[in-house]
């Protein structure tokens, strides 16, 4: 059983990202193209049109561009989630009522996506350290860690949400409303340190902060990660998944009634 579920994933996932370049004349390297132009962007509407600089002793633009980069990437893992999550079920209606399918690995199958897209995302921001002098820290190795929190969160929150958009269908607008803001209540165009202190403890509930902080002292700075806040994340994590796999597993029952 285990191994049809592995091929299946294998299957899904490689459905997904064909179909998101199907017709394209560049296919898959848009997943490298979208990134660099992105970071262009934010890189020039930040760093030159509002002369945002991280720290006052540094005018280094491209330091401030791999500092957002970093920040960008985790950002664009978990909204990739989220967003595609309420319409998951929806979207696959012939699983639900022509074929006995484990509908909880359209979740998975998102989040493996999502991460195919965020691997190609560090690659770029590799070889941008690497190219630009100031190289890979030994901290990297740290990686997995650092996003382990993340990814159980947003598991559980898109069982949920692809459940959830099976019943109410407006939930889809609301989550796009949703990411769009909390990419600017997470510090990923400015650290937390400049977050006023009455409002920092509403950052310390967004596990976004914390995974960017962590990404960016890990790979930009050299340091070691928050490891009071991964094992605190974790276990988030893990009870979010968990209430989001009950959440879904007592609910689908009515898909098929209501698609």
């Amino acid at each position: 059983m285990k191994s049809q579920y592995y091929y299946l994933l294998k299957q899904l996932v490689k459905r997904d990202i064909a179909s998101r370049y199907k017709g394209s004349f560049l296919g898959i390297m848009w997943s490298f193209i979208i990134p660099v132009l992105m970071l262009v962007v934010y890189t020039f509407v930040f760093s030159v049109v509002f002369k945002g600089r991280w720290s006052a002793q540094s005018d280094n633009h491209l330091e401030f561009a791999m500092i957002i980069f970093s920040g960008i990437t985790v950002f664009n893992f978990f909204s990739e989630v989220i967003n595609r999550s309420p319409s998951l079920i929806i979207g696959n209606s012939n699983y639900v009522k022509k074929i006995v399918f484990p509908l909880e690995l359209l979740s998975v199958s998102a989040i493996l996506t999502a991460m195919v897209h965020a691997a190609i995302s560090f690659a770029i921001l590799l070889v941008g350290l690497i190219f630009f002098g100031q190289g890979i820290h030994y901290t990297i190795i740290y990686l997995p860690i650092v996003l382990l929190p993340i990814v159980l969160i947003t598991l559980g929150a898109s069982w949920f949400l692809s459940s959830l958009g099976v019943y109410i269908r407006d939930i889809n607008h609301i989550i796009g409303v949703m990411t769009s803001a909390l990419m600017f209540l997470s510090p990923i165009f400015y650290s937390v340190d400049s977050v006023p202190e009455q409002l920092k403890g509403l950052y310390d509930l967004n596990p976004l902060s914390h995974t960017v902080e962590d990404m960016r002292d890990i790979i930009i700075w050299g340091n070691a990660p928050d490891f009071s806040w991964i094992i605190i994340g974790t276990l988030i994590g893990i009870i979010t998944s968990i209430l989001g796999y009950y959440w879904f597993k007592k609910t689908r029952g009515g898909f098929a009634d209501v698609l």
